[in-house]
């Protein structure tokens, strides 16, 4: 089992990867869980392959676990889920010291630490990840929220887990789409600041999205430990660092906001795409040149992720995609820094971008074949 501390001030907690702990939870969380009831938020997908492991392992340390089970997706992430949430958390009298479990994706995981977040002006969660986007990305480093009409992840808050368990036996359970979407953000650590790491990719990455569990360990705890350096640097996005942990996400949820944040595209997918065009326009910018562009695009189509967008079948223009950008929660006094490249490893963030340049730029890539 790999062990990552992220170090932050009064609030540093582990990120534990290995196989089994799910099984093992009770044991894992130890004195986190100090009353005999626990309440778990799960969605019926991962219920049916995991509740009972968890059950179990609860059950025999002497826990009563109680489980709050969601529709599966994205339409989860919403007002009136969170308020039946807010609801049962409170029938279940959960306390400000008491730790909530969120078996689950990201979606999962973003939902209840929000709910944790504003429950009792605070109370602790545990992530126990169960997707491979989850465990190298939303379950490490406090961002919660909900998606609202105007935009996705546009109410939340910064809200630390007590502890993340990323169990590599819940990926054998994933959908081939859904390792790859994660593995989009595993690849994205390789060009966002790390060249070695993006070479192992390169070589590597199918073998993760395959199943080999000594590459998706590997994949999965360098992952961690580059976002873990990330969020102790700059906890809340405020010295820019981890700004640029979204790399590919302006585009990316512009995308999602045309295809309304639905299973049409999902969100590690639409990441890739968002990755391949930040490269792109770094190119059109002059940043890189059109071969690093292209070696980012195929290292990411090698994956079985996408790098076109022509064919999503969006029936849009260009600016209909950078108007979703203007309620892009970067903004910053009506201007929206994006996060391109000066090389594979070596991303920035370009604060004089404009949005007719971008528009004018996506009309061109909604049209390439």
């Amino acid at each position: 089992m790999a062990l990552i501390p992220v170090e932050l001030a009064g609030r540093s907690y582990e990120v534990r990867v290995g196989t089994g702990l799910l099984a093992d939870a009770a044991a894992q969380c130890g004195k986190l869980l100090r009353k005999r009831r626990v309440p778990v938020i799960t969605d019926a997908n991962v219920a049916s392959h995991w509740k009972d492991t968890l059950a179990a392992s609860l059950e025999a340390a002497g826990h009563e676990p109680r489980f709050l089970v969601l529709a599966p997706g994205e339409g989860a992430k919403s007002w009136q889920v969170l308020e039946l949430v807010m609801d049962w958390l409170l029938a279940e009298e959960v306390e400000r010291g008491d730790h909530i479990l969120a078996l689950g994706g990201g979606v999962i995981g973003d939902l209840t630490g929000f709910a944790a977040a504003i429950l009792k002006r605070g109370c602790g969660f545990i992530q126990l990840p169960t997707t491979l986007l989850a465990q190298v990305d939303s379950s490490v480093g406090g961002k919660t929220a909900i998606n609202t009409g105007a935009g996705k992840n546009l109410v939340g808050a910064f809200h630390q887990p007590a502890l993340v368990l990323a169990d590599l036996a819940a990926l054998d359970t994933l959908p081939r789409r859904e390792m790859a979407a994660g593995y989009a953000e595993v690849i994205k650590y390789g060009i966002l600041g790390d060249r070695a790491f993006f070479e192992w990719c390169e070589a590597e990455g199918p073998q993760v999205i395959a199943g080999d569990k000594a590459a998706q360990e590997y994949a999965v705890t360098e992952s961690v430990k580059a976002k873990a350096r990330i969020v102790a640097e700059d906890e809340r996005e405020t010295t820019g660092a981890r700004a640029l942990l979204n790399l590919g996400h302006t585009f990316g949820h512009a995308l999602e906001a045309q295809t309304g944040f639905s299973d049409r595209l999902l969100h590690g997918e639409a990441v890739a795409l968002g990755m391949v065009l930040a490269a792109r326009y770094s190119a059109r910018r002059g940043y890189i040149d059109d071969l690093q562009a292209a070696r980012i695009a195929s290292a990411i189509g090698s994956s079985c992720l996408p790098v076109e967008i022509a064919g999503l079948g969006l029936n849009c223009d260009g600016a209909t995609l950078a108007g979703h950008m203007l309620h892009d929660k970067k903004m910053d006094a009506g201007t929206l820094p994006f996060v391109l490249l000066r090389d594979i490893g070596e991303a920035f963030l370009d604060r004089a971008v404009s949005l007719e340049d971008v528009a004018a730029f996506l009309d061109e890539q909604l049209q390439a074949r």
